[in-house]
């Protein structure tokens, strides 16, 4: 039970990776239900969820 949180939150922190990096060439594209697109608001939404959930992952293997 607990392996499959932890590969849920991997999962989770390689999407926003991915996203994150994607969102800072092309805002528009991941923040398209936003009025305003710009990097710093993805670096808000997707660095923030990135940085979380990785934190998460380290600290579910340490347990």
């Amino acid at each position: 039970m607990l392996e499959n949180i932890r590969l849920i939150f991997l999962l989770l922190a390689w999407a926003s990776s991915f996203l994150l990096l994607l969102g800072l060439f092309k805002p528009w594209v991941v923040l398209w239900w936003e009025d305003t697109q710009h990097r710093m608001k993805v670096l808000n939404v997707y660095g923030v969820l990135c940085a979380v959930s990785w934190v998460v992952y380290g600290v579910m293997g340490v347990v």
